[in-house]
């Protein structure tokens, strides 16, 4: 449950939640809807497994939900995750088992797909319960409703027989967007083939509105073929079922990615022709990859939340979705270890934070529903610096680094810190699967060598209880000392000879924790030569 605030905070707060549910606020003229709820939707295909994308949606839809039930507590709220099960398989995905049994249910729809995993009646059966066992893991609260059930049950059928009635004015809005070829075969309309149970992409030859039927002609050569609209023996296009769905379920909310801008027209027009105001929206940017270019599921050019999971907490992830939705983001591995620490530092923030209107500012409140750390410990050290322990250590193990943790934060154990022993088994994988393979060590420059035995010498003199601050101080004052044109070069050295890396923590703060001696060791393996990736 979120912690409640004021509400007049809440009417004011500039977090984008609060400003897309200020939205639904004002279109359902701040009073109850006339239907008693708000409905906030998101879509899901299931000719595939959910990923990052799916999480993001309605991780992101489930804190406009939020934050809209701050401004109007006592309106309920409904938040739909829609599976468009009902769609034909279109091809057999690669990295499926029994490829040839699948082969021979192309353009059924998904729901009359026997399952390649033989876990679930059909293939969508079988990610509809991979998508809700997701869902679940991550304590979202959500409806499930399947495509299938919404047509063969007769949810759907009033919208349905209304699309009939006005085809005409639907087919005015869709065929302006098409191709000369797509046009000539296009309906609103397809149907379920009764005899080979194939979804078909057929001209619609002749319509009865007073029966709520359709003839198309039978592409196996059957001649004409007339089927209901209703029940399950149509489904419609995409868009056309986009708008349908927001009609039939009183949709309020549905945010989408910035590919589907055309589609959100195009669907808003059709729901107003069928007597409906679109839902609220916000466009969201898309996810990029390593390089930059756009995410492709072909090419896998992207990262899954199975990967984020393994190198970083939902709570990093949950903080990547929510900042900055409206702009173009690099999805890669690369990004974990950055919105990790940036989690802890908001979290931080928002604990010292007395105002409360700040605090609605600080994307933690939002992820964490307000209730800020709760009863977890506070971080006695960065993601950062884990990392770049496990990577001097060659960590094979978490219980390597509990070792110099210990030393650094008397106390601390994996029993009373478990959020950092969380954090410590996260920087082991991370090391061990991405950062290991981008090492590059290199030997010193002469300069860079009389620099590294200048500060040899000065960690020797230190104080054994020296902290952080003053070894810092130490560093800085070495490199100093060896005139280098800007004191990011030193670092820079640091950070490429002992580490392999450009990037690098603040390198009093690592020796603090790595030990002093043990610092000074491996400062004189690199002057000697040995390989530090050993």
């Amino acid at each position: 449950m979120t912690a409640h605030i004021p509400t007049e905070i809440a009417e004011n707060a500039r977090a984008w939640p609060f400003e897309e549910a200020r939205k639904i606020v004002a279109r359902i003229g701040g009073s109850k809807p006339e239907k008693g709820h708000v409905v906030l939707e998101t879509g899901y295909g299931p000719s595939g497994l959910p990923h990052i994308g799916t999480f993001g949606e309605v991780f992101r839809t489930t804190m406009v939900r939020r934050a809209f039930e701050q401004l109007m507590p006592d309106v309920p709220t409904k938040l739909i995750a829609f599976s468009d099960d009902m769609d034909g398989f279109r091809k057999v995905p690669t990295n499926l088992p029994n490829q040839e049994m699948l082969a021979e249910y192309l353009n059924k729809p998904l729901t009359q797909v026997p399952d390649p995993f033989g876990t679930h009646e059909s293939f969508g059966a079988h990610n509809n319960s991979r998508l809700m066992e997701f869902l679940d893991s991550f304590g979202f609260e959500y409806e499930f409703m399947s495509s299938t059930e919404c047509y063969k049950s007769g949810m759907f059928d009033k919208a349905l027989l209304e699309t009939l009635q006005r085809y005409d004015e639907i087919m005015a809005i869709m065929l302006p967007t098409l191709g000369k070829e797509r046009q000539a075969t296009y309906s609103p309309f397809l149907p379920v083939c009764p005899s080979t149970g194939n979804v078909l992409q057929v001209p619609i030859i002749e319509r009865n509105t007073d029966a709520g039927t359709v003839v198309y002609e039978d592409p196996n050569g059957g001649g004409k073929v007339e089927v209901p609209v209703t029940g399950g023996h149509c489904k419609l296009q995409w868009k056309c079922d986009w708008a349908m769905r927001w009609h039939a379920l009183g949709v309020d909310y549905e945010m989408s990615g910035k590919d589907l801008i055309d589609s959100v027209k195009q669907s808003s027009k059709i729901c107003r022709t069928l007597g409906s105001r679109p839902p609220e929206s916000l466009s969201y940017e898309l996810f990029l990859d390593e390089e930059g270019g756009k995410i492709s599921k072909s090419k896998g050019n992207g990262l899954s939340v199975e990967d984020w999971l393994r190198y970083g907490s939902p709570e990093s992830l949950s903080l990547f979705m929510y900042q900055q939705p409206k702009r173009a983001k690099r999805l890669y591995f690369d990004v974990i270890p950055k919105n990790t620490d940036e989690y802890f530092q908001f979290l931080d923030k928002l604990e010292e934070e007395s105002d409360e209107a700040k605090k609605v500012e600080n994307p933690v409140w939002h992820i964490t529903q307000g209730r800020g750390r709760g009863n977890e410990e506070k971080m006695p050290l960065s993601f950062g610096l884990l990392l770049n322990l496990a990577s001097v250590c060659h960590a094979e193990d978490k219980s390597v680094l509990w070792g110099y943790i210990a030393r650094y934060a008397p106390g601390a154990t994996a029993e009373t810190h478990p959020v950092l022993d969380q954090m410590a088994g996260y920087a082991v994988n991370y090391y061990q699967d991405f950062a290991r393979p981008q090492k590059q060590y290199r030997a010193p420059t002469e300069q860079e060598r009389a620099a590294f035995q200048d500060l040899v010498g000065e960690l020797k003199a230190l104080a054994a209880d020296a902290d952080a601050e003053t070894i810092q101080t130490q560093v800085y004052e070495v490199g100093k000392r060896h005139d280098f044109e800007n004191l990011r070069d030193w670092f820079k050295a640091l950070y490429q000879v002992l580490l392999g890396q450009d990037q690098g923590p603040r390198f009093g703060s690592f020796i603090a924790l790595y030990g002093r001696d043990e610092t000074v060791e491996l400062i004189e393996k690199a002057l000697a030569g040995k390989d530090l990736a050993a």
